[in-house]
């Protein structure tokens, strides 16, 4: 817009100038007095373009203009858009306030003295209420002065707090660490941090070649691990087997004790109730005996050598000499109607 008001200008003064000049050399010499108005007013347009020239000026997006007044740097700052300043006495000068990409490799030692290259890519930007403080401080050499050491002496700051293996499993601390490094040393000369990203570790071949066995043996050893799990998952897996197997004969011996115990106490039942019927039924039968029905069952268990008999009462048992003879060691008894026996 502003290359175009100043084209206009000029194409105006031009026309101004070449038509007075076929004015004068075409027309009445005696208008030549008009002369004199044709060149002020080209005069005019001539200033006036210059003015325009170097008064307007128009700032784009995402810079911001820093005003020099004289050269020297002001507090005024111009933002996005079209702006005026004073003709010849001012100027602007643009700076970009928009994200930046550094990237930067930097060579450093680990706390174990591990020779470690890292990359670095840094997101930052140029705070626009502070652009005219960093131009006059570092003009717009700020990456050159400020960015490039700033990275180098944050890496080898921060590498050398963790050993070699350790800024590969603490990537996010070793990463936050020098952003906050950066971000303090960046902010002191009107600059901001968006982020920053370590894209690459580089260690010594030796040390590669180390990490790598590691990690071999590392791997094995987790074999290893699991393979152990596994068998002890086995051996729990038969053992609770075992278990079970003991506790199913212990309940089926439990089971054939509580049976055995069951059958003994229905045999015992059945006993004690044959022998309370038995006992009942001599019971009954006892009473049905009588004395001398006991008495016969006595004599007539008597040993063989013994003889017995039976008289009616009243009659008299008289033994000749010849019985007697023969059985001397026999003792004969009588029964009476009494119902007791006599010798």
């Amino acid at each position: 817009m502003i290359i175009f008001i100043q084209v206009i200008i000029w194409i105006a003064f031009a026309i101004s100038v070449i038509g007075g000049a076929l004015y004068i050399f075409l027309g009445d010499v005696k208008k030549a007095s008009r002369i004199a108005s044709v060149v002020g007013t080209a005069f005019v347009l001539f200033v006036l373009a210059l003015m325009m020239s170097v008064s307007l000026g128009q700032v784009e997006a995402g810079e911001r203009g820093v005003v020099l007044e004289w050269g020297a740097v002001t507090s005024e700052t111009k933002g996005e858009g079209i702006y005026i300043v004073t003709p010849f006495a001012q100027r602007v000068h643009t700076m970009s306030v928009q994200t930046e990409a550094y990237e930067a490799a930097a060579s450093a030692a680990s706390k174990d003295l591990q020779d470690v290259q890292t990359v670095v890519t840094l997101n930052f930007s140029l705070d626009p209420g502070r652009v005219n403080d960093t131009y006059q401080e570092l003009r717009d050499d700020y990456i050159i002065r400020i960015v490039r050491p700033g990275v180098q002496e944050a890496v080898k700051a921060v590498t050398a707090r963790y050993n070699a293996e350790e800024l590969i499993t603490e990537r996010p601390a070793v990463r936050d660490a020098i952003e906050e490094i950066l971000a303090i040393r960046l902010d002191e000369h009107g600059m901001i941090i968006d982020t920053v990203n370590i894209t690459d570790f580089q260690f010594s071949q030796t040390f590669t070649a180390s990490i790598e066995a590691k990690v071999v043996a590392d791997q094995k050893a987790k074999e290893a691990e699991n393979k152990l799990k596994q068998i002890i998952v086995e051996a729990e897996q038969t053992e609770e087997k075992a278990i079970g197997v003991a506790n199913a004969l212990i309940a089926q011996a439990e089971g054939d004790k509580q049976a055995a115990i069951t059958r003994a106490e229905g045999e015992a039942e059945a006993i004690l109730e044959v022998a309370e019927a038995q006992a009942e039924a001599n019971t009954k039968l006892n009473a049905t005996i009588t004395d001398i029905l006991n008495e016969y069952n006595l004599v007539n268990g008597l040993g063989p050598n013994i003889n017995w008999g039976i008289l009616p009462t009243g009659s008299e048992f008289i033994l000749g000499e010849e019985v007697l003879s023969k059985h001397d060691e026999s003792t004969y008894t009588s029964y009476t109607t009494s119902g007791s026996l006599t010798p």
